[in-house]
C-alpha cells in the first residue's frame, strides 16, 4: 500500500493572538534566536549572537531584493474606495498582474482614480483570482504606493524600512524575505570578520509564500511560482562551501532550484516537502512561521516532524511569531534525505 497523503492539517499548531508580533525588535538584531541546531535541545540567544554560532568558510547566503510599495488605495470614478496590489509585470510595461479588492464590482475597463487623476485600467481575469491592470500614471503609482504588510500585522512601522533588509538593492518582491529583517551591518562585518562569506542571490518574494495552504492534502496544493536569477561565480562559492547557511526560505527555493535544473535564472514552482532530496543547504535561519503555510511543511522537511515539540516550546518561552517575529537557527538532521552536489 502507498502511504498517504499528508493532510494540511498536519501542520497547524496552537498560536495565541498576542504571540504574532505587530512591531520589529529594535535594534533588529535584538530579536530573539532559537539556537534549535540541536532539536531536542535548543538554548536562548539573540540575533546578534549568530557570528558565534557559525564557522570559518560557512557561506552565508541573503536574498538581496527589495519590496515593491505595491499596494495602492483608489477610488473609483462613481467615488467608490478599491484597493490594487501590484504582483508582477508582463511583457509589456504597463500591463501587470494584480489583486483587486472589491474584485466583483471592479469589472474590465473599470478606471481607478488618484486624486481625480486616472492611475489603473482594471482588465481581464486570469483564472487564478488575479486580474490584469493598465498603468495609466507611473509617476502617481510610484508616489501613493505603500509596502503590503501581511494581513496579520494591523498597525504600520513608523519606518517604512523596517520591512525591508539592510542589503535590499533591486526592487522586486511584494512581500520581505523576513528572515533577513534581522541582519545589521555590523553583524554582517563581524561574520566576515569570522571567515563566513557572504553571498546574493536574487528571488521576487510572492505573495504566495506566506498564503496558507487552502488544499486539503499537500497532493492538491499548486504551489506558487517566483523568478530567480544568480549570478555564475556566486553559485560557484556556494557549490564549494563546506556549509551553507541559508537565510530564510526564500534562498533554500533558489539555491535548490538550481540544484536540481542547473539554471541560474528563470522561474521556479519548487515544493519542498517531506521526502525532499537536498543538496545544497545545511543550515537555515529563518522566522517562526504562521500554521498551515509552506514554509512549515519546508520546516519538516528540513529538520523532521520535531518542529511540532519546538514550536510549542518557543511560544511557551516567549518567542514571536511571523514577519516581524523572532528567529531560529536549524540544521538539516541526519535522517533527512541528502543528494550532495559534486
Amino acid at each position: 500500500m502507498s502511504a498517504p497523503t499528508p493532510e494540511i492539517s498536519n501542520y497547524d499548531y496552537a498560536l495565541p493572538p498576542e504571540a504574532i508580533a505587530q512591531v520589529p525588535a529594535e535594534p533588529r538584531d535584538s530579536a530573539r534566536l532559537l539556537d534549535a541546531r540541536q532539536l531536542k535541545e535548543p538554548s536562548d540567544r539573540t540575533v546578534s549572537d549568530l557570528p558565534e554560532l557559525l564557522k570559518k568558510g560557512d557561506v552565508l547566503v541573503v536574498n538581496n531584493t527589495k519590496v515593491r510599495q505595491a499596494r495602492l488605495q483608489l477610488r473609483k470614478e462613481t467615488g467608490g474606495a478599491a484597493e490594487v496590489l501590484l504582483l508582477a509585470p508582463t511583457g509589456d510595461p504597463a500591463i501587470w498582474t494584480a489583486l483587486v479588492k472589491p474584485g466583483r464590482r471592479l469589472p474590465p475597463g473599470t478606471v481607478l482614480l488618484a486624486d481625480q487623476t486616472p492611475v489603473v485600467e482594471i482588465g481581464a481575469a486570469n483564472g487564478t483570482g488575479q486580474r490584469q491592470v493598465r498603468i495609466l500614471n507611473d509617476t502617481l503609482v510610484s508616489s501613493i504606493g505603500v509596502l503590503p504588510l501581511p494581513p496579520y500585522i494591523r498597525q504600520r512601522p513608523r519606518d517604512p524600512n523596517r520591512y525591508q533588509t539592510v542589503y535590499a538593492d533591486r526592487v522586486g518582491s511584494v512581500a520581505a524575505p523576513t528572515a533577513g529583517l534581522h541582519l545589521t551591518h555590523e553583524v554582517l562585518d563581524q561574520l566576515t570578520r569570522r571567515g563566513v562569506h557572504v553571498e546574493t542571490i536574487d528571488l521576487e518574494v510572492g505573495l504566495g509564500t506566506f498564503a496558507p495552504v487552502t488544499a486539503a492534502t499537500l497532493d492538491e496544493h499548486v504551489m506558487h511560482t517566483e523568478s530567480y536569477s544568480v549570478q555564475p561565480e556566486t553559485w560557484d562559492r556556494i557549490k564549494r562551501a563546506p556549509r551553507v547557511v541559508a537565510v530564510g526560505t526564500t534562498v533554500v527555493r533558489t539555491v535548490e532550484t538550481i540544484a536540481q535544473t542547473g539554471a541560474l535564472a528563470g522561474e521556479t514552482d519548487i515544493f519542498i516537502r517531506p521526502g525532499f532530496r537536498w543538496a545544497v543547504v545545511d543550515l537555515l535561519l529563518t522566522n517562526f512561521h504562521m500554521p498551515r503555510s509552506t514554509l512549515l511543511v519546508l520546516v519538516e522537511a528540513f529538520v523532521g516532524p520535531g518542529w511540532h515539540q519546538l514550536y510549542a516550546d518557543a511560544i511557551r518561552r516567549g518567542y514571536r511569531v511571523g514577519s516581524f517575529g523572532d528567529a531560529m537557527l536549524l540544521e538539516r538532521a541526519e535522517s533527512a534525505e541528502s543528494d550532495p552536489l559534486a
